[in-house]
């Protein structure tokens, strides 16, 4: 069956056909009756708004099916891994490329032909403590044929080729850090592959197009680069199946290929793989143009058009091969669509190092990608380099080893990994063969019930990721820790918000009801016309503790009295103010802070400046962390730093208060933000808090306006100890301090902590008795 339509030039740009075309029906009604024939499959390529609809709930249903023929029902996967650019040197000339640079861009940015061993080490050790698993090897191809400064420099340390220093670094990666190296590194040899094979668990090679003619033709993607073409490419391919390597490939859309080419290079990887059975994933990744390349003006693949070539890649393929598309390649709102479309695998996701071949696009927080992969009705698991089945096959055939008696060598029929790499492999998998529980964040929390406070910032950072079983533990010992330093008890304060910008005279009327309310506190944040007078108008009208201004009013008082901090805040505390808020902390670094609030925040060593000088004053102070924006687990884990240094300092903060970021609260749009935090991600934040300071501040608070009973709850289960304040309404003006509308009743707080079989207490502000 013939497409009536001419396919050139390619609908893989923006002038892509937009005629629905003749057979499209047909092949959306043959739907469900195996893998489409290739006319039908050029057709689906088609597929938009309602037709699109069709054929991505066919994809899914074979995709689902192979989730349940393989026993993971709703599971899709991803590796966690580190990615090392070996060199970036290549003899190949691709023009959609920023990752290929020339030796004297290289010398002029000081850096090296290749990496050096010691560096691939640092950089591996450090994912290895972040839980990686996977080392990925990405490289250019063959660089010493083109360019004799890597020729000299392979020389001078040693090494025939790159694929032999590969092997090198490979080894060392395993041997000692134990990441598991997924080899990337190009064209290879039957011979080179077997070479590698000792090393390299997993290996990869896009296979991108079968066109020739973007090989072929002068200006087109793959014009000059010897190594790209089809033919070279399929037979490595066919070399990685016959040496039994489980191989990565895939197909690249966008770089000027017809939905034939699409097609027909899906076919090929169908083909290849029926044969060896060793594609253990093909991914379908959408172009993106990149400036300062001869395709900077390419326009990026429509994000339907993307969505319909996985839908036939799936289909194409089956419900036994794995298809994968990069979560960072695609926008947060799109990856919903690439589910529907029949992936089942998001590929390699790392939390240290940037994805150098598209590093303007970042990883998306693993995390968070649990939470977007979860709203398609999936569930997120990690897996090891190469997929479960090849790690089942080698756990049968080292059983059948061992129960024969045998320490049979050489390469049998079950045989998908080296002998000597096997058991690497196997000590990271879990019976199924998906990534074990990680052993090192297991010897993490070990340590911290020893030294709660004693951890480095990289095993607190890798705290922060803790998920399932591991959170578990954490909140565990985060309560154990609350426990031992302040009892069961869980405090509340009767307080009630103002706006400091009120007349005085109702500051005094609301102040007066909130006393005859129980209220102990009056809470005041924000700027005011006269910070002394609204003070002196609290404390005029009852018995209460004055907790008010921020760092930022602090500073902002003093510049317009003209006086010293220190001379400002006797002041302040002549006036009537006992204790002041630490908020507007948000992230203590400066680039941060800026996004946040558009720039007008005061610097992180100014917001430190004041509190240091209330607390020497006498005017002791909550601390406070805004968490789940934009901000990264290691900057979390900075900010805390920070908190216990001056605490421990000073010993001027009352509590510590963890605030999840709630972008319908935020002033600004926060551009690239996460949409604010995971319960996961809140829960760990606790309880790491309780763990980082513990010695230093005593008190950790739920702060359950934003994190909603529920939140609270699961927080005081994990490491916090208090309640915060109950926000009182008023009947007089209820809308005269922020916040309102949510008052809490004393009654909801000790349900609350009933269910944990914990005892609730009023307290002060500093956390005394309340006669």
């Amino acid at each position: 069956m013939a497409v009536d339509l001419d396919l050139t030039p390619s609908p893989s740009r923006s002038d892509a056909p937009s005629a629905r075309p003749v057979g499209l029906d047909g092949a959306l009604d043959r739907l469900g009756g195996g893998a489409p024939s290739r006319a039908d499959a050029e057709l689906l390529l088609y597929a938009r708004g309602n037709d699109l609809d069709r054929l991505l709930a066919a994809a899914g249903v074979v995709r689902d099916r192979g989730l349940a023929d393989a026993g993971r029902p709703d599971v899709i996967t991803y590796s966690r891994k580190v990615f090392i650019p070996l060199t970036h040197l290549c003899r190949d000339r691709c023009h959609y490329c920023v990752f290929v640079q020339t030796p004297g861009k290289l010398a002029r940015g000081g850096k090296s032909m290749y990496m050096t061993e010691d560096e691939v080490l640092e950089v591996a050790r450090a994912g290895a403590k972040l839980g990686c698993k996977e080392a990925l090897l990405t490289l250019g191809d063959r660089p010493e044929d083109r360019w004799p400064e890597a020729r000299a420099w392979l020389d001078d340390h040693g090494y025939a080729s790159t694929l032999d220093y590969v092997a090198a670094v490979g080894r060392r990666i395993l041997d000692e850090t134990g990441l598991l190296p997924h080899l990337n590194p190009g064209v290879m040899s039957w011979a080179e592959l077997q070479r590698l094979r000792p090393v390299g668990p997993s290996m990869g090679m896009m296979l991108e197009t079968t066109s020739t003619r973007i090989w072929e033709t002068r200006g087109e993607a793959h014009f000059g680069s010897p190594d790209k073409d089809p033919a070279v490419r399929l037979r490595v391919l066919e070399d990685a199946g016959r040496s039994r390597i489980p191989f990565t490939t895939g197909v690249l859309l966008g770089i000027g290929e017809t939905y034939a080419d699409r097609v027909d290079a899906v076919l090929a990887l169908r083909d290849s793989h029926e044969r060896h059975g060793h594609i253990q994933e093909v991914i379908v990744q959408n172009f993106r143009a990149k400036p300062s390349t001869a395709m900077r003006g390419v326009v990026d693949l429509e994000t339907q058009e993307y969505a319909a070539a996985v839908a036939v890649t799936r289909l194409l393929l089956g419900p036994g091969m794995r298809v994968q598309a990069p979560p960072n390649l695609t926008d947060e709102a799109e990856l919903s669509l690439l589910v529907r479309a029949g992936i089942d695998d998001w590929g390699g996701v790392s939390p240290l190092t940037p994805d150098h071949v598209n590093p303007e696009r970042p990883w998306p927080q693993i995390e968070e990608l649990a939470r977007l992969t979860a709203a398609g009705g999936y569930t997120l698991r990690e897996r090891l380099t190469a997929h479960p089945h090849y790690i089942r096959a080698a756990r049968g055939a080292a059983e059948r080893r061992e129960g024969a008696g045998s320490a049979a060598s050489g390469q049998g029929t079950a045989d998908w990994f080296d002998d000597r790499l096997a058991p690497h492999l196997l000590r990271q998998a879990d019976d199924y063969g998906l990534a074990r529980r990680d052993a090192y964040l297991e010897s993490v929390l070990r340590r911290a019930a020893d030294d709660p406070a004693g951890l480095t910032d990289a095993e607190y950072t890798a705290l922060l990721h803790a998920d399932g079983d591991d959170l578990e533990t954490l909140a565990a010992l985060a309560d154990r820790v609350r426990r031992a330093g302040v009892g069961d008890t869980v405090t509340y304060a009767v307080n009630r918000n103002l706006d400091p910008a009120l007349p005085l005279d109702r500051v005094a009327e609301l102040v007066a009801e909130a006393v005859d309310l129980g209220a102990t506190e009056v809470c005041a944040q924000g700027p005011s016309p006269d910070y002394l007078a609204f003070a002196r108008a609290v404390k005029g009208a009852g018995a209460v503790h004055l907790h008010a201004f921020r760092p930022a009013e602090v500073l902002d008082g003093a510049a317009r009295a003209g006086m010293s901090l220190p001379q400002w805040l006797a002041a302040l505390q002549d006036a009537g103010v006992d204790t002041v808020p630490g908020t507007a902390a948000r992230i203590l670094d400066d680039d941060v802070r800026a996004r946040l609030t558009a720039g007008q925040d005061i610097p992180a060593d100014e917001w430190e400046r004041a509190i240091r000088a209330a607390h020497a004053a006498g005017l002791r102070s909550t601390a406070t962390m805004v968490y789940g924006h934009i901000e990264s687990a290691a900057q979390q884990v900075a900010h805390l730093r920070r908190i216990a240094r001056i605490a421990g300092e000073t010993r001027g903060f009352t509590e510590f208060i963890a605030m999840p970021w709630l972008p319908t609260e935020s002033p600004v749009e926060v551009l690239g933000s996460r949409g604010g935090p995971s319960l996961r991600e809140s829960r760990a934040v606790h309880a790491v808090a309780r763990l980082m300071l513990a010695g230093s501040i005593d008190h950790i608070q739920a702060a359950w306006t934003k994190l909603g009973l529920r939140g609270a709850q699961l927080v005081l289960a994990g490491g916090a100890d208090d309640m915060g304040g109950v926000l009182l309404d008023g009947t007089i003006d209820p809308h005269a301090g922020p916040e309102q509308g949510r008052q809490l009743t004393v009654s909801d707080i000790a349900v609350l902590a009933g269910d944990l079989g914990r005892p609730v207490r009023q307290r002060t502000t500093v956390y005394g008795e309340v006669s």
